[in-house]
């Protein structure tokens, strides 16, 4: 599994858009905290960027990878390897590959302009982030042989994640608006990892009172310690089960 994780790395820098990704992340954030002098409005931005672009780089580059190394993992699949050390070997590759162009381009950054609670808590969700988008690259491409209808998966995914499940809680809150729905907000939240990213950091940020009432019981309860714990093992949770999954179905799959 070690082997295969080295291979896919090797494999992996020899490719320039993971290089363009690093830059242009690097650049985004050092153009940031270059034009305001304010910390916290830069690290605002650089939320929104960790929000949009992480996930959506992170899932599209696996799920390329994933079909564009097909002909290599037919040739493993006929060595006396098992499909697990294949599928993980290359998930630790590419998580491997993402996360240190992740740790460059925005870590680095915000350790030297803006290190606190808060830029840790970017670094720390936004690497969770890249990991959870990557284990449902692997979930869509596993679905499916074709690598157009993967990549539309894994782009339908994207799409869900950071556009209409928000569109869908809001139809929720408009509906049940006579209801109590605190804890099912809270429920609500837990099924979308870029929530709940998003909500961490923004309280880290301590501007939870711009979200009303929403945002102080969001305060209460993952503003504490155990709402911390709570959030990072959903997150946690994002990662392995789609990656159990992807497990699952590459077992009985016929390449």
């Amino acid at each position: 599994m070690l082997k295969i994780a080295k291979y896919t790395i090797l494999d992996i820098t020899r490719s320039k858009v993971l290089i363009a990704y690093t830059i242009l992340l690097a650049l985004i954030c050092i153009s940031i905290f270059m034009a305001d002098a304010d910390v916290t409005k830069g690290l605002v931005s650089i939320t929104t960027v960790v929000m949009i672009i992480v996930p959506l780089v992170s899932i599209v580059y696996a799920t390329t990878y994933y079909y564009d190394a097909y002909e290599f993992t037919e040739l493993l699949v006929s060595q006396p390897i098992s499909r697990k050390s294949i599928l993980m070997g290359q998930f630790l590759g590419i998580s491997g590959s993402i996360l240190a162009a992740f740790l460059v381009g925005v870590c680095v950054p915000v350790a030297l302009f803006a290190f606190s609670d808060t830029g840790i808590t970017i670094m720390v969700t936004g690497s969770l982030l890249s990991l959870s988008f990557i284990s449902l690259a692997f979930l869509a491409s596993t679905l499916t042989r074709d690598k157009a209808k993967g990549i539309g998966l894994a782009l339908m995914i994207w799409f869900y994640c950071s556009i209409i499940f928000d569109g869908l809680v809001l139809l929720f809150l408009y509906t049940f608006a006579d209801y109590p729905l605190e804890k099912a907000m809270i429920l609500l939240t837990s099924l979308n990892p870029i929530d709940l990213a998003r909500i961490l950091i923004l309280l880290q940020l301590d501007i939870s009172a711009l979200m009303g009432y929403t945002g102080a019981l969001y305060q209460q309860f993952f503003g504490n310690g155990w709402g911390v714990v709570f959030t990072i093992f959903m997150q946690l949770v994002w990662i392995a089960i789609p990656m159990a999954f992807s497990l699952k179905v590459f077992r009985k799959k016929d390449l």
